[in-house]
């Protein structure tokens, strides 16, 4: 015994308060010693339900990481992993998530880790090792290539953010299987489980989260602009925007929407609901200008908050003393603003939509006509209501 028996329990009651999660994946994270996957960090801090970066760019931008145990929990569920299973992940950071698989495919199973930093594969093998786990394989290769070798895969599942489903993943996945992925809906993430009917996929959950997005050639089109120091802009479809500091400088038009939400609401559905429903939408992220209007977006060490940006105008999501309101900046900001207090009118009158009230389609090109186009897939997305808004 590595005497950390005590830890792992307090880590899974972490998780247990975030969410309920399976018997099997509950035993998977009091098996499975998550500190010797993290040897540079103290043994207590290892076993915190936060995710811990392990690997930066030569900017000092986070390019790894151990996910946080609930998001990771959460997925395993979402995968249905049994006894037996042949699993691949896209993605093998530290080789924990590929170890807490391997626990519940058993003896029987097998768990196939690609990542693309060979620095990062051997040190995957290194900690499996030291862990004692037997049944993974770690393999140096491009993710979303997939590994053809050991196919078909009764599961495959991506610890990294992808813009699209790789054709590769679902060509080997095997006709009964199920894929979980971190999927990009226009710049939010949420993990979808997904499996093959009638020659498509179909949703099965959807569950938000925040993953690190994939590198390289297969990455979406978002980028992030630098407006000022500690002030950034994410566009979700990469477009031009003018120059919008005088913009945030200038007073602003400011417009009540009537509609109430606590920050579940706003940081779940709103904010989906605007990803899809809007072309110009995006985010504002500060860490140091105070810039923006009251974020009604709980986050901590920063502010963001959702708009629209279009030009040299914008128009921003703000927590009014009753209700949301909309902040619009610039030229055209009152007519951003308007766009903006309509998205979320309309968000209240279809009932508040959550993720877990959206369903998924996704087709491979050539396809009818999606929600949203991608490379390889086109989706459908389709909400129910569990209530009305008032």
């Amino acid at each position: 015994m590595d005497g950390t028996a005590e830890l792992r329990e307090s880590m899974l009651a972490q998780v247990l308060r975030h969410s309920p999660v399976s018997e099997a994946v509950a035993e998977a994270l009091r098996l499975v010693p998550r500190h010797a996957f993290l040897p540079e960090i103290p043994v207590e801090e290892a076993y915190i339900d936060e995710a811990i970066v392990t690997k930066r760019d030569p900017d000092g931008l986070p390019i790894s990481s151990s996910s946080q145990p609930t998001i990771m929990a959460i997925m395993l569920d979402q995968l249905g992993v049994r006894p037996g299973h042949r699993v691949l992940e896209i993605g093998a950071g530290t080789g924990y998530n590929a170890a807490l698989i391997a626990a519940l495919v058993g003896p029987d199973g097998a768990v196939v880790s690609v990542d693309i930093d060979a620095d990062l594969v051997l040190r995957a093998r290194e900690h499996l090792d030291a862990a004692g786990c037997a049944g993974v394989s770690v393999v140096c290769a491009d993710g979303y290539d997939g590994f053809p070798a050991r196919a078909p895969y009764d599961r495959v599942i991506a610890t990294v953010g992808v813009w699209d489903l790789a054709p590769a993943w679902l060509d080997q996945l095997h006709p009964d299987g199920r894929i979980v992925v971190p999927l990009d809906l226009r710049g939010v993430q949420r993990s979808v489980a997904l499996e093959p009917a009638d020659g498509h996929l179909r949703s099965l959950s959807i569950v938000p989260c925040g993953f690190m997005r994939l590198r390289g050639a297969y990455a979406g089109p978002e980028k992030t602009v630098v407006l000022d120091d500690g002030l950034s802009l994410f566009l979700p479809e990469g477009g031009p925007v003018g120059d919008l500091l005088p913009a945030l400088d200038s007073p602003a038009v400011e417009l009540d929407t009537g509609v109430l939400a606590d920050h579940a609401e706003v940081l779940d559905g709103l904010g989906l609901w605007l990803a899809v429903h809007e072309p110009a939408w995006c985010t504002l992220t500060e860490t140091a200008s105070a810039r923006l209007p009251r974020s009604p977006f709980d986050l901590r060490g920063f502010a963001m908050s959702a708009g629209i940006a279009d030009g040299d105008s914008l128009a921003l999501l703000a927590s009014g003393p009753v209700s949301l309101t909309a902040h619009g900046h610039g030229p055209e900001g009152a007519l951003l603003a308007g766009r903006l207090v309509a998205h979320v009118r309309s968000w209240d009158t279809a009932g508040r939509p959550m993720s877990d009230d959206l369903r998924i389609t996704a087709h491979r090109r050539p396809a009818p006509t999606g929600t949203l186009v991608k490379t390889h897939t086109m989706l459908d997305l389709t909400w129910t209501t569990r209530h009305v808004g008032t």
